[in-house]
C-alpha cells in the first residue's frame, strides 16, 4: 500500500496517546468495539455484538469493499445505525473512541492485528488459534503484560455451561487421575481441487491480505476460508477446528504447560489438488506420567468413542459425585441420553473410568463395570460465543486478568500443540523440547527455525 508509512506514523502517534489514557467504568457504559475482518466467523462476531447489551458495534474493517458494505447493511439492520468502515486496522485502532477490538482475520493475521490493537491501549477479543506460530505466541503475550491489556481467545467452549461443569467433575476425580486425554477432528472436507492464478477482484486490498505473508499473485484458492489450507496463512485443520478439541483436552489435565516431547506424522491423502497442509494427521505429547493424543481426519471414517456401558435411569449407586466447589448442574438428565459418537470432540481416561465430551453433550462411565455415572446435555443449542464475549467484556470493566475463561497465556499453550504437532510433521521427526520458559527443540537447528517464520515481510513484522 503506498500509503503504509503515513498510516504507520498516525496510528503509532495516536497509540501514545491511547496508552496514556485510563478509562472509569460506570456499570451499564457500553464497551465500543472494533471488528476487524468480516469473514464467516466475522460474521457471526457481528451479529453478536449489535445484540450484546455490554456492546457497542462502533466500527468495522476488512480488506474487502464488498464485505464491509455487506456487513454495515447488517449491522443497520440489527441497530438501526451504521458503524465507520476502515480499510486497514490500524486507522481504527487509532481512533480514541475504540475500547476494545474484536479479531476475525485468517490466522497469520492474528498476532500482529492483536499487537497493534493493544499498543493502541485497545482490549482484545482474538478468534482461535491464538497464534500463528510459537513466537507470535510469546510476543503477544510480552506486550498484554507490559500494556496492561485484556485477551480473550475465542475457545467459546470455556464459557459452555455443561462443558465447565464437566471439566470440574473431571478434575474433581470423577473418573480417577486422568493419564490420557484424546481430541479429534474428524470433520469432512472435500478437496479444494486446483485454481490458477487471476487478477484481484476490484475493491480488495490484495496486499493487505497477504500482511506478514510473503508476497503472492492473487488466487481464489488462497482467499475465502481455503487460506487455512496453505502454510503461508493457514495451519491446516489441527489450527482451525482441531484447536477448540486440543483446547479442551489439555482442560481435562488441568492445562499443563509444554510437553516434554511432540511427534506428528500423517499426509495429505487421496487427493490431488493444492491443498498443502495435511488431511490426516495424528499427534502424541508426552508430558510424563500422562499423554495427550490428538488425531484429524479429513476424510471418510466413523466415529470414535462409542458408549457401549450399561445403561438405564439415573447414575449407578455409587457414582463420583462432581466436586462441591462446581457449578450447579444445569443439564443433568434424569435418564441417559443417547451414546456419544465423537467426530469432533474429546475422550478422557483415568484410573478408574473413562468419559466423552462432545457439542452433543458429556458422559462418564467407571471401573471395570463401565456404569454411566454422569449424563449431561447443553440445555440450549448453538454457539456460546455470545457467552464467552460477555466474559471478555466483563474483565475489560474489572481489569482481573484472572476473570477471563480463555486468556491469551492459556490460549497460546492450547495454539502451541497444534503448532508442535505440524514442527513435527514438516520436519519429519519427534521433537524433544528443553524446557524451561520459552520452547527449544534439543539438538535440532532445523526444527527450532519452525518456530518462526523465514521472513517477515515488511512493513507487517512482528
Amino acid at each position: 500500500m503506498s500509503s503504509n508509512t503515513d498510516t504507520t506514523r498516525r496510528f503509532f502517534l495516536g497509540a501514545a496517546t491511547a496508552l496514556a489514557a485510563t478509562r472509569v467504568w460506570g456499570a451499564n457504559d457500553k464497551i465500543n468495539v472494533a471488528l476487524v475482518g468480516l469473514g464467516g466467523r466475522g460474521t457471526s462476531h457481528l451479529n453478536i455484538y449489535t445484540r450484546l447489551p455490554e456492546a457497542h458495534l462502533s466500527a468495522i474493517c476488512d480488506i474487502d469493499q464488498a464485505a464491509r458494505e455487506k456487513a454495515n447493511a447488517t449491522i443497520l439492520k440489527n441497530t438501526g445505525e451504521k458503524a465507520t468502515e476502515y480499510d486497514d486496522m490500524r486507522k481504527a485502532f487509532a481512533d480514541p473512541k475504540i475500547d476494545a477490538v474484536s479479531i476475525a482475520t485468517p490466522n497469520h493475521w492474528h498476532a500482529l492485528a492483536a499487537i497493534w490493537a493493544m499498543k493502541a491501549g485497545k482490549d482484545v477479543y482474538g478468534e482461535k488459534p491464538a497464534c500463528y506460530n510459537i513466537y507470535e505466541g510469546f510476543k503477544m503475550a510480552e506486550v498484554a503484560h507490559s500494556t496492561g491489556k485484556m485477551m480473550q481467545v475465542g475457545s467459546q467452549h470455556r464459557s459452555t455451561p455443561f462443558k465447565m461443569e464437566s471439566i470440574a467433575a473431571l478434575q474433581g476425580g470423577l473418573i480417577g487421575d486422568i493419564y490420557l486425554a484424546k481430541g479429534m477432528c474428524y470433520k469432512r472436507r472435500a478437496s479444494i481441487g486446483h485454481k490458477e492464478d487471476s487478477p484481484v477482484p476490484p475493491g480488495v486490498d490484495w496486499d493487505m491480505f497477504l500482511g506478514p505473508a510473503p508476497k503472492r499473485p492473487f488466487n481464489a484458492l488462497r482467499f475465502k476460508y481455503n487460506w487455512h489450507w496453505f502454510w503461508d496463512t493457514g495451519n491446516g485443520d489441527i489450527g482451525n477446528q482441531g484447536v477448540h478439541e486440543m483446547g479442551i483436552a489439555r482442560w481435562g489435565l488441568a492445562d499443563p504447560k509444554w510437553p516434554k516431547t511432540a511427534v506428528g506424522t500423517g499426509g495429505k491423502y487421496a487427493y490431488k489438488d493444492d491443498q498443502e497442509t495435511p488431511n490426516t494427521l495424528l499427534a502424541s505429547f508426552d508430558y510424563g506420567g500422562r499423554e495427550l493424543v490428538f488425531e484429524v481426519r479429513g476424510l471418510l471414517t466413523g466415529a470414535d468413542g462409542v458408549a457401549v456401558a450399561r445403561r438405564g435411569g439415573a447414575p449407578a449407586a455409587g457414582a463420583v459425585a462432581p466436586p462441591s466447589d462446581a457449578p450447579a448442574p444445569t443439564s443433568t438428565a434424569p435418564k441417559a441420553g443417547p451414546p456419544l459418537n465423537v467426530m469432533v470432540g474429546d475422550l478422557f481416561y483415568g484410573n478408574n473410568g473413562w468419559a466423552a465430551m462432545s457439542d452433543a453433550g458429556f458422559q462418564a462411565f467407571k471401573g471395570e463395570s463401565n456404569e454411566l455415572i454422569m449424563d449431561l446435555r447443553p440445555q440450549r443449542g448453538g454457539d456460546t460465543t455470545a457467552l464467552h464475549m460477555q466474559n471478555f467484556l466483563a474483565a475489560c470493566k474489572s481489569r482481573k486478568r484472572e476473570d477471563l475463561h480463555d486468556g491469551l497465556d492459556n490460549a497460546i499453550l492450547s495454539a502451541g500443540l497444534c503448532h508442535l504437532a505440524n514442527i513435527s510433521y514438516r520436519s519429519g521427526r519427534k521433537l524433544t523440547l528443553e524446557g524451561g520458559t520459552g520452547v527449544k527443540f534439543v539438538n535440532d537447528s532445523e526444527a527450532n527455525k519452525m518456530l518462526t517464520r523465514p521472513e517477515y515481510r515488511k512493513p507487517y513484522v512482528v
